[in-house]
C-alpha cells in the first residue's frame, strides 16, 4: 500500500486547549479517506496544518507525489476549504481561471474545462456573473470547481456537504466517486459520518484532537460487535421466544415483524440458525449499525465525552 499523505505526530494547541493531539495516520494513494469526527474534535485544524496555513506545532507532514516524501507542492494538491474563499466582485468563470493559473493550469485549457464543468453543474448561464449574485448553494459548487480543475492528485474537502440540500449532496458524491475512479486521492473531513461513510475506503476518527478509531471502513464495521437484524416472519407464529435469546434487545416489534440488536457470545450464525428453526422466516437482514453509532459507544467505552463545538 503506497502512501500519497503520512502525518507522524502532529499536533496544535491554543492555549491551554489541545486542537490536536498527537495524530498519526497515511493515506493510501488511489483512496478516499475519510478524517472524522464531531464538530470541534480538531478535523480543521489538521487540514490546516496539512496545507500550510497553520504551523504544527509538533509532529511531521510528508507528500509522495514522485516516488519519495516531499515537503508541501501546492500546485498538486486541491483545497476545498471549510470557510470558502473565492473572490466574490469577480465573475465565476474568471475565478475558476485565475485560481488553476496559480497551480500552473495554461488559462485557454482551464477556461475550456470550467465551462465543461460549469455546463454539468447548471451553472453555464452564470459564468459571466460576478460571484456575490449567486446563492451560498451556487457558490459552494463553483469553489468544488477550482479545487479541483487543476487536475490534482491529492484532494482534500473540509466539510464539503455543509449547506447543500441532499440533491446536491448525492451530485457532490458522485462527482467525488468519480475523482476516485480517475485516480484521485481524497481527504475528506466531515461530521455527518452517516452521510460520507459509504464514500470512504478508509477512516480516521477524531475527537477532543485524538485518535479514537482508524483503519479500513469496512474492517472496522465488521469487527464491532454488535449487528442490527431485521426479521419477518409468519405473523400467525408465536415470536415471544426472541425476548429469552441471551443478548438480544428487541427494538421494535409487531406481528412477523422484529427490528434488534444482537451482540450474543454464540454468534450471528448460530442466532440465524436458531430462528430458521423456529419461524417461518420471509425475510431477514444483518447489518452493522452505522458508524455513528460506533463512534459514540467507543468514546464512551474509553470514558469520554463526544466533543461539541
Amino acid at each position: 500500500m503506497e502512501l500519497i499523505l503520512k502525518v507522524k505526530d502532529l499536533a496544535k494547541s491554543f492555549g491551554a486547549k489541545k486542537a490536536v493531539d498527537r495524530i498519526s495516520f497515511g493515506v493510501p494513494r488511489g483512496e478516499i479517506m475519510g478524517l472524522l469526527g464531531p464538530n470541534g474534535a480538531g478535523k480543521t485544524t489538521a487540514i490546516r496544518m496539512i496545507m500550510g496555513i497553520l504551523p504544527p506545532d509538533a509532529g511531521e507532514i510528508g507528500f509522495n507525489f514522485n516516488g519519495h516524501f516531499q515537503p508541501l507542492d501546492k500546485s498538486k494538491i486541491g483545497y476545498l476549504p471549510e470557510e470558502r474563499g473565492l473572490y466574490e466582485d469577480v465573475k465565476v468563470a474568471d475565478n475558476l481561471v485565475y485560481l488553476a493559473g496559480l497551480k500552473g493550469k495554461p488559462a485557454g485549457e482551464a477556461r475550456r474545462e470550467a465551462q465543461q464543468w460549469l455546463e454539468r453543474l447548471d451553472l453555464v448561464s452564470y459564468a459571466d456573473q460576478k460571484l456575490e449574485k449567486l446563492s451560498k448553494g451556487m457558490q459552494q459548487k463553483v469553489q468544488f470547481v477550482a479545487s479541483i480543475l487543476h487536475r490534482p492528485p491529492l484532494v482534500l474537502f473540509d466539510e464539503p456537504f455543509s449547506g447543500l440540500d441532499p440533491v446536491n449532496q448525492d451530485f457532490f458524491k458522485e462527482i467525488i466517486r468519480e475523482l476516485r475512479a480517475g485516480g484521485t486521492t481524497i481527504l475528506l473531513s466531515a461530521h455527518q459520518m452517516n452521510l460520507v461513510e459509504e464514500l470512504c475506503d478508509s477512516i480516521f476518527l477524531i475527537n477532543h484532537g485524538r485518535e479514537v478509531l482508524s483503519g479500513k471502513l469496512q474492517e472496522i464495521k465488521e469487527s464491532y460487535k454488535e449487528n442490527i437484524v431485521e426479521l419477518r416472519y409468519d405473523p400467525a407464529e408465536d415470536g415471544s421466544f426472541l425476548k429469552m435469546i441471551p443478548g438480544l434487545r428487541i427494538l421494535q416489534e409487531q406481528p412477523g415483524l422484529a427490528v434488534m440488536r444482537y451482540h450474543g457470545s454464540a454468534g450471528i450464525n448460530a442466532l440465524l440458525q436458531e430462528l430458521g428453526s423456529r419461524l417461518t422466516i420471509s425475510a431477514i437482514t444483518v447489518e452493522k449499525p452505522p458508524l455513528h453509532e460506533i463512534f459514540v459507544e467507543t468514546v464512551r467505552e474509553r470514558g469520554e465525552e463526544v466533543e461539541v463545538a
